[in-house]
Formats: C-alpha cells, sequence, structure tokens
C-alpha cells in the first residue's frame, strides 16, 4: 500500500513530529500501527477522552500510567527512553496560548536523536505554533482512485442486495462511469458513506444521483467560503444563440468527461494523437449577454459540478491572506474534478492597479502559474465585461484555449430568446408574435429582453387582462438599453475584439 511505504520513508528520515490531517482518523491510526509493527517501534494513541492506549505488542514496551491530562503526557512521552510513536489525536488546540506544552513538545523533537520518539499530530486541520514548524513534516492520506471506489460502490451495492432479497441495484456501465469520477477526491470513509446513500435511497444509480453526490462532496469538503457550488447549472437549450461557443464546447465534452486527467486520443490510421485536456475560456462580452448563463450552460452540458469563485470574499487586508485564499480555492476546486471553475467578472479582481500594495499582481501570478501547472480536470470558464485593466498576461493565447467575445444578439438570436423565456412561462403558444419582437428590441441585450417579458407581465395583471404582443412592445418602447446609454463604451469594445477573439454567436 502506498501510504504505509510513504509513512515509512518519512519515518526513516528521522522527523520528529510529523503533522497529518484528515477525517478518517481509524484509517491513519491503522497505517501508523502498521508501519510501526513492521519497524519494531512502541505504537501509542492518546486522546482526551482516552488517555493513552498501545497499540501494538512488540518489545514489550509499555506506559506505566495512561494520563488523560494533556500537559502529563507531554511529559510521560518525554521521558520515553526507547522508540516509540505517538499518535496524539486532536491535541492542538492545547497548544494555544499554553507556552508550557509549546516548550514540552519542543523539547521532544530536540531530544530525538537520544530517545527516538516520533511525535504524530492528527486531526482535521492543525496549525502549529511557529517555533515547532522547523521540526515538523506533513504527511497526507492518499485518497481513493477509480478503481478503489468502483470497488466500493461494488461492494456497497452487494450488501443492499444481500439485504433487500438479493435484488440487483439499477443502474447502467455509464452511469457508473460518472459516479465514480464524481466520487474522486474524498476520503475512503466520506466515499464508502455517498455510495451507501446513494444506493439505500432507492436501491438504484441514476443519473439524478450525480447532482446530489456533487452537493454532499461540496459540503463534505467544507468549501464554504471563498468558493460556492452552484446547483443550478442551466442547459444550453435556454441559452440563445452562441452557436460557435456552442460547437466549440461540444467538441471537448468527450475529452473532459473521460477518466481525468488522461485526455483522449484522436484516432489517425494506426497513429493515436493524444489530445491535449481543456484548460478554459474567456467570456467577454457586453453585461446582460448571457455569459453568466452561458459558464452555468457549460457545466451542464458536461454533466460536471459548478463551482463559483467569488472575488470579493478572496480578498483580505492582510499581506499574503488573499493569494493563500485563492491557493486553498484552487486546491478545492482540484478535489471536485472534474468539474467548471467559473469566475465572474474576473477584471474586478485580476486587474492590475498601484493602489492595492501590488495584491491583484500576486493573485494573477498564484492564477497563472496554477493554469500553467495544474494536471486536474478543472476547466476555467472567466467572464469580463471590461477588457481595459485586464492584464496581457491573463488575455495571452495559451493562458486559456479561447476568448470568444459574446455580442448583442441579432434579430434571429432575439427571437430564439424570446421564445426561450416566454416557454419558460409557458407563454408560447398564446399567439404573441415573437417576430414583431425580435425587430423591434434591437439593441436589447438578452437580460433586457427577459426583463422586457417580466415587466409586461406586472403591468397586464394590475390589469387584469392577458398578455398580448403589444404589451411586450409597449415595455420595450420606454426601455433605454445599454446599447444606447453607453453606445461609446460598446462600440471600443467591439472594436477591440475585433481580430483578437472568437464570435460566440
Amino acid at each position: 500500500m502506498q501510504d504505509i511505504h510513504d509513512f515509512y520513508l518519512l519515518i526513516k528520515s528521522r522527523v520528529p513530529i510529523i503533522i497529518l490531517e484528515t477525517y478518517d482518523e481509524q484509517k491513519a491510526v491503522d497505517i501508523i500501527v502498521k508501519v510501526c509493527m513492521k519497524q519494531k517501534l512502541g505504537c501509542f494513541t492518546w486522546t482526551v477522552s482516552d488517555g493513552m492506549i498501545k497499540r501494538n505488542f512488540g518489545d514489550g514496551l509499555s506506559l506505566q500510567k495512561t494520563p488523560e491530562n494533556p500537559t502529563q503526557i507531554l511529559k510521560e512521552i518525554k521521558s520515553l527512553s526507547r522508540p516509540s510513536v505517538v499518535v496524539l489525536c486532536d491535541y492542538h488546540p492545547y497548544l494555544d496560548s499554553r507556552p508550557d506544552h509549546v516548550r514540552l513538545l519542543k523539547d521532544i523533537a530536540l531530544s530525538y536523536t537520544e530517545r527516538n520518539i516520533t511525535v504524530v499530530m492528527l486531526s482535521h486541520a492543525i496549525e502549529m505554533p511557529p517555533e515547532l514548524k522547523p521540526y515538523c513534516a506533513t504527511f497526507t492520506l492518499s485518497l481513493p482512485d477509480e478503481p478503489k471506489i468502483f470497488s466500493i460502490v461494488k461492494e456497497e451495492a452487494e450488501i443492499w442486495s444481500r439485504e433487500n432479497d438479493r435484488r440487483r441495484v439499477k443502474s447502467d456501465s455509464v452511469t457508473i462511469k460518472k459516479i465514480v469520477k464524481n466520487l474522486k477526491g474524498m476520503t475512503e470513509l466520506s466515499t464508502r458513506r455517498l455510495a451507501r446513500a446513494i444506493i439505500r435511497d432507492d436501491g438504484a444509480i441514476t443519473e439524478e444521483d450525480i447532482a446530489e453526490v456533487n452537493k454532499a462532496k461540496f459540503e463534505l469538503l467544507d468549501m464554504d467560503g471563498v468558493l460556492s457550488f452552484e446547483y443550478d447549472t442551466e442547459k444550453f437549450s435556454a441559452v440563445g444563440g452562441l452557436r460557435n461557443l456552442k460547437l466549440w464546447l461540444h467538441d471537448r465534452r468527450n475529452v473532459l468527461t473521460k477518466e481525468s486527467g488522461s485526455g483522449k486520443d484522436l484516432e489517425r490510421g494506426e497513429v493515436k494523437v493524444p489530445l491535449d485536456n481543456p484548460k478554459g475560456i474567456l467570456l467577454l462580452g457586453i453585461q446582460g449577454s448571457g455569459k453568466s448563463l452561458a459558464a452555468k450552460a457549460v457545466a451542464g452540458l458536461w454533466g460536471v459540478p459548478l463551482l463559483r469563485l467569488d472575488m470579493g470574499t478572496l480578498y483580505n487586508k492582510y499581506i499574503g491572506e488573499t493569494e493563500k485564499n485563492l491557493r486553498i480555492a484552487l486546491h478545492q476546486a482540484e478535489l471536485m474534478e472534474p468539474c467548471v471553475l467559473w469566475i465572474d467578472e474576473i477584471e474586478k479582481g485580476m486587474a492590475v492597479g498601484k493602489s492595492d500594495d501590488s495584491t491583484s499582481q500576486r493573485v494573477l501570478g498564484t492564477l497563472l502559474t496554477w493554469m500553467a501547472e495544474k494536471k486536474q480536470m478543472v476547466f476555467v470558464v472567466a467572464t469580463a465585461n471590461d477588457i481595459t485593466d485586464l492584464p496581457p498576461e491573463l488575455m495571452r493565447k495559451g493562458r486559456m484555449d479561447e476568448i470568444f467575445f459574446v455580442d448583442l444578439p441579432t434579430e434571429d438570436i432575439r427571437k430564439e430568446i424570446f421564445e426561450i423565456h416566454l416557454r419558460k412561462r409557458k407563454l408560447l403558444s398564446t399567439g404573441i408574435d415573437t417576430c414583431i419582437l425580435a425587430e423591434a428590441s434591437e439593441g436589447f441585450s438578452g437580460a433586457e429582453i427577459e426583463q422586457a417579458i417580466v415587466s409586461s407581465l406586472y403591468s397586464v395583471s394590475t390589469k387584469n387582462k392577458t398578455l398580448e404582443t403589444q404589451d411586450i412592445v409597449s415595455e420595450i418602447e420606454n426601455t433605454y438599453p445599454l446599447s444606447v446609454v453607453m453606445a461609446e463604451k460598446i462600440d471600443s469594445l467591439r472594436e477591440w475584439s475585433e481580430g483578437r477573439t472568437v464570435k460566440a454567436n
């Protein structure tokens, strides 16, 4: 087992304090015990509830006392004279504001060459005092790979079958493969719990379970904060126009939905040409033109989770904290692979300025480095309304796969958008003429078209009458769209995009 081998190497490197962060405490202890037995080391675990417990039986090594007291246990460890590994479970809170505990643990670390005592700090999250960090190394448990996850799902299905008169769990190979893929990134314990939950719900594993798995996974990984999970992803049928973007995404669908990180081979006769994993796209365009809706639809089209990076919560007044927040968010996105990471209005967080102590430049550097080095299947969809403040490094070809310009919809696309919103409200078959509406709404964005319908529905409801074409036309005539209010800025954006971007429509 790889974890046993890696922990053995860490023990052989003679590190006094090992930090092990995990929710799967039992698995971590089992690995440590196996290494200790192989190396003939004493192995003990301590909790404030049970005190010290001996975990193996080699060399007759034992403690005469089993203290629960957090201070006394460090003194007992310090007095050990034989090589041992002592696992302190959830001990780190006793280091806060307790210089005596910090000193005792430091004494243990300093005496390592004479006593060969290794202390493992085990909990879900640990922040060590700066005095102890030079003596620490971090060990991370590996997460189940896809074959292991498949075996866990299979085991849970067999257990359910035995408990239900040998009935088989209903599913198919395609859905199972998707479920296995979306269960990646969690501990074995959490994976088993989720697999058990979806099977025991109705004795089946279906497409509907995928969304529930993603939601539960996000909550289990405790990502809420800088990252948010978008539960409602749109279908592209709810997005008018964007034909070039839809075709581009469709061509890459099989690569992203294949096994994460492996890419796919394009057959050219007898030669297989490896295809690179898609990196991401930048959607540039006018406000209300459907960029955010398109970002949601990408995740919906590919059937993967959609995570939104909130640039507002990312920034912190303390130097270095903003970049740390971004690194944490990007790591969390990697755990959710395959997924779409939506960075909305990226210009607000990446604009290079001189009044923020170069924070935006450091944030940009962190993001660009991650985009260049990431191996996980995290597809970035960044949206922007203004390119004047965006740094050229982000715009350079290769950072993103493509830059799409989302312009105001043409007449035929406006007709399509009207039909989408009328159909959503069950009004499409009421005789409303979408050709007239499309012609009357020249210069309107998709958001403005929807608002015209919403406003007209409010107007007719007060008059207790049925919605007609003229009601919507009246709302259109009383609206000044952004294409009029911000005509100069939109013309400038169109001029810049010409020859630099691909038209989404």
